[in-house]
């Protein structure tokens, strides 16, 4: 093989191991040469950057590399720009037609039709233990998506984690299969909660819900001295956002009968959202907003602060939020929300309670 040959076989299989199907590379010139003559013996006494510099035109010209125009450059003559852009690599279809035909009963193979970039080696192994599970999932039973994730596919967080696996996040969407078809159930984290000392499960009729952890510990010393508002036989601590998938927690642990539920939580943006997307999720269960404890903190509205930067506000929200409250309270309300102003639960000590009882 010849010294350009040599050189050429290089840089193509560097570029080829960076090319990815989705996503653009970008590469260092100084950087990609440094490696080559690592690998080369003799490189500057047969003149290894000339056919370093013939290598990446070639693959400039084959639309290969795309310069970056920005007036930087290797710093050698003839001279290269510094970075270039590796381009997706194009992949023609691989998979074979009577393959994908014997397995469509059950799975939905036009997205790798029209996307023939996705018809991997790695795919089509998922989509054959996908395909040997569906023959048999009537008789299997229900599990997490973790579960049934690290059976198929080796790993509890392929179908979870966007970071750690890219391509694990949409493999259900393209080859057409939904979660009830895997038999998967999302769960969320099961919650903390607080039962009023001497209160059987079959006593409890209403329950609090507190968004934020010093409340809640406060909550719990106001239930056991009998001075907290709506008399809750159980606290739950919301979590934030959390509560939103824990919520179904409670009908596993706690006997079904109807239920009162206040919500209490910080009067902001996303405390109005929490409650509001908690009484749309479950619309069959009696939520509401703990008014006594959210008149309690408008009286502390001298100790609102900064709403946090690029937070998400929903008008439409607000607006449900805000029916609750009296015309004078709205007026309060709105006058945080337009100054970006809110008030955390945290104005609700031991201390202050007291002194409003």
């Amino acid at each position: 093989m010849s010294t350009i040959e040599v050189i050429e076989t290089r840089v193509r299989g560097f570029i080829e191991d960076i090319q990815h199907p989705k996503q653009k590379k970008k590469i260092n010139i100084n950087e990609l040469e440094l490696q080559l003559r690592q690998l080369i013996d003799h490189y500057f006494d047969m003149d290894g950057y000339s056919w370093f510099y013939q290598s990446i035109v070639k693959l400039q010209d084959e639309g290969v590399l795309l310069p970056i125009e920005n007036k930087q450059s290797n710093g050698r003559s003839p001279a290269l720009p510094l970075y270039f852009w590796v381009a997706l690599k194009t992949q023609t279809t691989t998979w074979d037609r009577l393959e994908m035909m014997k397995r469509s009963d059950q799975l939905d193979f036009s997205y790798y039709e029209r996307h023939p970039e996705w018809q991997s080696h790695d795919e089509w192994l998922r989509i054959e233990k996908l395909y040997d599970f569906l023959q048999t999932n009537e008789e299997r039973e229900t599990v997490s998506i973790e579960e049934r994730s690290l059976e198929l596919f080796g790993h509890e967080k392929f179908l979870t984690d966007a970071k750690d696996f890219p391509e694990g996040i949409g493999f259900l969407n393209r080859i057409g299969i939904s979660e009830d078809g895997l038999k998967i159930v999302k769960y969320g984290d099961p919650f903390v909660f607080w039962i009023k000392q001497g209160t059987e499960l079959t006593d409890i009729q209403r329950v609090l819900i507190i968004e934020n952890k010093s409340f809640f510990h406060t909550a719990i010393k106001l239930l056991e001295e009998n001075k907290l508002d709506y008399e809750p036989e159980l606290i739950i601590y919301g979590e934030g956002h959390n509560i939103e998938t824990s919520f179904s927690f409670f009908f596993r642990i706690f006997p079904p009968k109807p239920y009162l539920f206040y919500y209490a939580g910080d009067i902001d943006a996303v405390g109005y959202s929490i409650l509001i997307r908690l009484i749309a999720k479950y619309p069959d269960c009696c939520i509401q907003p703990a008014l006594k404890i959210y008149r309690k903190m408008l009286e502390c509205i001298d100790q609102s602060n900064d709403q946090k930067m690029g937070q998400f506000k929903n008008s439409e929200h607000r607006d449900l939020f805000f029916s609750w409250f009296t015309e004078q309270e709205k007026g309060q309300l709105l006058q945080l929300w337009q100054q970006n102003k809110r008030i955390p639960q945290e104005v609700l000590t031991i201390e202050t309670w007291r002194r409003w009882m």
